[in-house]
């Protein structure tokens, strides 16, 4: 303590932001499901070769097979979210049967 001061800083410390390698099993999943969509979308939408541009039909086709997948994930995630919840609830009614929780 100078003058009256402490020197411990007067906010707290953030914690520390996980390092590349921490995070480095989530990027990989992540670009291994962007090019999996993106090669579905292409197989599925792309068929035109004969010039520089995507065709109007193309871009349509496209644009919903993302959609589609982007709602399906989404749905997927949700129903899992609440599969998780029913378990965890059914551990505790469990639990509290055995006389593990008050």
């Amino acid at each position: 303590m100078l003058f009256g001061r402490s020197s411990e800083p007067a906010v707290p410390a953030t914690p520390a932001a996980p390092s590349f390698e921490d995070q480095l099993p989530t990027l990989r999943e992540f670009l291994r499901e962007y090019n999996r969509i993106a090669e579905v979308c292409f197989n599925d939408c792309i068929n035109d070769f004969t010039g520089r541009t995507t065709t109007g039909s193309e871009n349509s086709c496209v644009n919903i097979c993302l959609e589609k997948f982007l709602k399906v994930t989404q749905r997927i995630s949700q129903r899992f979210q609440e599969q998780q919840m029913l378990t965890n609830e059914n551990q505790v009614v469990a639990g509290k049967a055995k006389g593990l929780f008050q």
